[in-house]
């Protein structure tokens, strides 16, 4: 694909989001302590989403635009990957979380190569290695290699690769602007979390009860208009003008900010090992940046 005008920009932008994707862990643990268990802090989340945009849902449908209902497989992809990801900081430690939803950048090239005929040029190939590299280095004083051990680690290993392919299909699918997939997102995001939220019961916990949801209410529409939102379209729009696969590297910025802010709210240490891992993830997503061809594919 040809290089996008406003790349750097649209680079910077998605950079700056991922990061700030980074810290969702701690919402999460708070809406946990103040008696969302089961994952119903993330349902109720989704669920605000769906009900502030219905409307402009409906306003489109009525003016012959897509909804967002017409994309069901993509939503499902996007909004499944994400719900994984999300549950998967109340059941592991946030490092392993990410980590393991953090391979992204594998899946998309592997899907890359498998559904879109591409074959990854050198640029590509380095600025994978200095990623994985980096994250390899945080997390090798463990283990050699973070495989999955609990059921958090194993949701955040199945997001990493639905999202993936959500990114894949961001890449090709035309769509009539970014609200449909924001839309999509939150719908059937919600059904699926609603799903894997009594599916997991055993692991997350039973359903609060009324007064749990009421007394956050403030707070969940407070992360929901001022940050998951917005961050989520910045997110879901810019695979259609970066690629796939430069995206799932811009995303590792997320990782430096979860890194961080997890060793200074948490227990978890931040030494040598993390800051040379982030630096060479900080380094890999720029050099992507620069990298990325300039002319059209034939």
């Amino acid at each position: 694909m040809a290089r996008h005008p406003h790349h750097y920009k649209i680079a910077i932008a998605l950079a700056i989001s991922a990061g700030a994707w980074g810290i969702y862990w701690l919402p999460q643990r708070i809406l946990e302590e103040g008696g969302l268990t089961g994952g119903w802090g993330t349902i109720a989340q989704m669920v605000i989403g769906v009900l502030l945009l219905t409307p402009i849902s409906i306003w489109r449908k009525f003016k012959g635009r897509t909804s967002g209902l017409e994309l069901p497989f993509t939503g499902f992809l996007i909004g499944s990957g994400f719900i994984c990801y999300a549950l998967s900081f109340l059941l592991t430690d946030v490092v392993r979380a990410l980590i393991l939803f953090y391979m992204t950048p594998v899946w998309t090239t592997i899907f890359e190569i498998l559904f879109l005929k591409k074959r990854p040029g050198l640029e590509r190939i380095l600025t994978l290695l200095l990623a994985l590299g980096g994250l390899w280095i945080v997390f090798s004083k463990q283990t050699i290699f973070p495989l999955p051990e609990n059921s958090g680690d194993w949701l955040a290993f199945a997001g990493g690769i639905l999202f993936a392919g959500g990114m894949i299909r961001l890449e090709v699918v035309k769509y009539d602007g970014v609200f449909p997939l924001i839309y999509s997102f939150f719908v059937y995001g919600a059904i699926f979390n609603i799903f894997a939220g009594f599916l997991l019961s055993e692991y997350l916990g039973p359903m609060p009860g009324a007064e749990a949801f009421i007394s956050m209410a403030s707070f969940l529409i407070i992360i929901s208009v001022f940050y998951f939102i917005p961050t989520g379209i910045v997110i879901l729009w810019s695979p259609s003008k970066l690629g796939a696969g430069l995206c799932s590297i811009l995303f590792l910025s997320e990782i430096i900010v979860g890194v961080i802010s997890s060793s200074i709210l948490t227990d978890e240490p931040f030494g040598w090992r993390e800051i040379i891992g982030s630096s060479m993830i900080v380094i890999g997503g720029v050099l992507a940046v620069v990298l990325a061809p300039n002319e059209k594919t034939k």
